[in-house]
């Protein structure tokens, strides 16, 4: 079986972007979410804000996600981007050594109140921050050294030094010109969510090019919204600490 690469993010962490990147590459067989894709639309539907009558996918599950990523890697090199908490009750050491792990990580004062934005009645158990630090614990106990984590704001600042350092921890070949793309791509054809209505900025962009850092007020957002990030900026923390860094990132 060929190399899977899988980059484990939160919701609304550029993730996304990171992803188109990965596509212009041109040497990987690259999957949106398949894992939540599963979890939101397959035949047995895990996310909490489910209602009788939303869409599934008959024939649709986990396992059979994991079976079509694994027939994928029989013909080539494989990129996923996925969430943690789509497949926790999935995590096992048999399992997790199919995959080279990465992950991505973004101030959760950002990610939060963008997933308020895009979906006021957001539950927690989609917000995924203690699944994804549980699982880079987990493998970094497994293995003994803790894999690669990219923050949002460095790559987004510094996008070709630390795509390269990514490159060189998950052993791919750095290939700069996957930095810029022409606008108007459709990122939401890899989008099984509502017509990819979450990635339209992304549609309109010309690559990952260099951004200063923004700060959020969390002061103007709802108490509930302000208790999420209290429960989840310790697990944000946690990774931030092991982030890769190049010379010319704060």
């Amino acid at each position: 079986m060929h190399k899977i690469v899988a980059l484990w993010g939160i919701p609304r962490s550029t993730s996304t972007a990171f992803e188109w990147m990965m596509r212009q590459r041109g040497d990987l067989d690259c999957l949106h979410e398949p894992f939540g894709e599963a979890w939101y639309q397959g035949e047995n539907p895990m996310w909490p804000r489910f209602t009788t009558g939303a869409k599934t996918t008959a024939g649709l599950t986990l396992e059979s996600v994991w079976d079509d990523i694994k027939a994928r890697a029989e013909k080539g090199p494989v990129f996923i981007k996925d969430f943690p908490h789509y497949i926790n009750h999935m995590w096992d050491p048999e399992f997790l050594s199919n995959f080279t792990h990465a992950f991505l990580i973004r101030d959760p004062a950002k990610t939060i109140t963008s997933l308020y934005n895009k979906w006021p009645d957001f539950d927690e158990l989609e917000v995924g921050f203690p699944e994804q630090r549980a699982l880079f614990d987990l493998l970094t106990a497994l293995h003994g050294t803790p894999p690669p984590v990219i923050d949002s704001d460095d790559l987004l600042e510094n996008p070709n030094e630390m795509t390269e350092a990514f490159c060189d921890s998950v052993g791919i070949p750095f290939i700069e010109s996957a930095l810029s793309w022409q606008p108007g791509g459709d990122p939401s054809a890899h989008s099984w969510w509502d017509g990819g209505s979450f990635h339209s900025n992304l549609a309109k962009s010309t690559g990952l090019t260099p951004q200063k850092r923004k700060y959020i007020d969390l002061d103007k957002t709802p108490e509930r919204v302000r208790r999420v990030h209290h429960r989840m900026k310790p697990h944000y923390d946690h990774l931030f600490q092991h982030r890769l860094r190049v010379s010319e990132t704060v």
